[in-house]
C-alpha cells in the first residue's frame, strides 16, 4: 500500500527528514511515533501530496505521489491535526459539501454520508452546528469526511490530541473499527496510543527512522531477571552450566538486593530452570521474572542513543 524510499526534506538549516524508507502493507494499523519536531507531519504532507520532498520517492497503492498527485489523493482519507471543519455549518451540510468535493455521484451521496455517519456515531448530531460540538465530536466529523469516499488508506495526524480520556477511548475504538476495511497510518507522540492500537510502530527521531517494529516482536524477550537478597559465590559459573543460558550480567544494585540479567534460549522455560537451580543451591532469591521489552523502554533507549542534540524535547507522555 505504501512504499517510501529515501525521503528527505529540509527547511533552511533544519533537516526535517533524512533519507526515510519503509513499506506498509494492506490492512495494517501503523503508528508513526516521535516527539514534536521529529518530522512526522512533514512525512505525512509529502505522502498526501501537499509537500514536495528534496529527494526520494513516495508511492501509494502503486502510484507515484509526485507524478499522480490527484489520483493518489482521491484514494486517501486524510485527517490533519486540526480537523478541517466549518463551525458555522451543520454536520449534515458539511458532509454534503465534502461529498461534493470528493466527487461522489449524486446518486451515491446519501448512502455514503449515511455510512460515514453510522461509523462515526454522528446520527444524533446531524442538525447541530459544528461550532457547538465538543472537540471529540468535531474529530468524529473530521473522520467522517475522511472515510465517506471509502478510501483504501486512512492517514490521521495526531487524531486524539487535546481530547479528554473518554473522548480518546471513543476515537481509539472508532479507529479499530475503521481498520476492518482500510489500511491506517496515524502519527502521535503518545506511547500508549501506539500500544493500544497498532500492529506496527515506526519511530522517528530528528528526522530519521530509528525503528520499525511489529508490536508482538517488540514485546518478545530473551532475558530473565534474577534478584537476590544478598550475593552468593560462583553464581555466574553455576548459571553458565545451564545449556540454554548464553550470558549472565550483573546489573545495578536495587535497594538491598543484587540484580542479574540472564539471557538465553527459550526464556519461558529458562525462568523455571533458574528457579530450580536457585533452590538447589539455596540462593536467597527475592524475585525471578521474564524481562519484557516495552515500547517506552525501546523509545527511551533510542532517544538516549542519539548523538546529535535534539531539536525538540522527547515526549514520553503515555497518558
Amino acid at each position: 500500500m505504501i512504499e517510501i524510499r529515501q525521503l528527505s526534506k529540509s527547511y533552511d538549516e533544519i533537516t526535517a527528514l533524512n533519507e526515510v524508507s519503509f513499506d506498509i502493507g494492506k490492512g495494517e494499523i501503523v503508528g508513526l511515533l516521535g516527539p514534536n519536531g521529529a518530522g512526522k507531519t512533514t512525512l505525512i504532507k509529502i505522502m498526501t501530496g501537499y509537500l514536495h520532498p528534496d529527494g526520494g520517492s513516495a508511492q501509494i497503492n502503486g502510484r507515484n505521489v509526485m507524478e499522480e498527485t490527484l489520483t493518489v489523493q482521491q484514494g486517501i482519507g486524510y485527517l490533519p491535526e486540526n480537523a478541517p471543519v466549518y463551525p458555522e455549518l451543520t454536520v449534515q451540510a458539511y458532509l454534503s459539501l465534502m461529498a461534493e468535493l470528493h466527487k461522489i455521484s449524486p446518486a451515491d451521496q446519501g448512502r455514503s454520508i449515511l455510512d460515514a455517519v453510522k461509523a462515526t456515531g454522528l446520527a444524533d448530531r446531524l442538525t447541530q452546528r459544528i461550532g457547538t460540538l465538543s472537540k471529540g465530536y468535531r474529530q468524529r466529523v473530521g473522520i467522517a469526511q475522511a472515510i465517506m469516499h471509502k478510501p483504501a488508506l486512512l492517514i490521521f495526524d495526531e487524531p486524539t490530541v487535546g481530547l479528554d480520556p473518554t473522548q480518546i477511548v471513543e476515537i481509539r475504538s472508532l479507529i479499530r473499527t475503521l481498520a476492518q476495511n482500510s489500511t491506517i497510518l496515524f502519527s502521535t507522540h503518545i506511547l500508549a496510543e501506539v500500544e493500544a492500537l497498532c500492529d506496527r510502530v515506526l519511530i522517528l527521531l530528528n528526522g530519521e527512522l530509528r525503528a520499525d517494529s511489529v508490536m508482538e516482536e517488540l514485546r518478545d524477550t530473551n532475558g530473565v531477571i534474577l534478584v537476590l537478597k544478598s550475593d552468593v559465590p560462583r553464581l555466574k559459573p553455576i548459571l553458565a552450566q545451564i545449556p540454554t543460558v548464553q550470558t549472565v550480567t550483573r546489573q545495578t544494585t536495587e535497594g538491598t538486593g543484587l540484580r542479574y540479567r540472564i539471557e538465553g534460549e527459550r526464556p519461558d522455560e529458562l525462568s523455571s530452570v533458574i528457579y530450580q537451580t536457585s533452590r538447589e543451591h539455596g540462593w536467597p532469591v527475592r524475585e525471578i521474572y521474564n524481562e519484557v521489552t516495552t515500547l517506552e523502554s525501546r523509545f527511551n533507549a533510542l532517544a538516549m542513543a542519539r548523538q546529535d542534540p535534539p531539536k525538540a524535547p522527547v515526549s514520553t507522555d503515555s497518558r
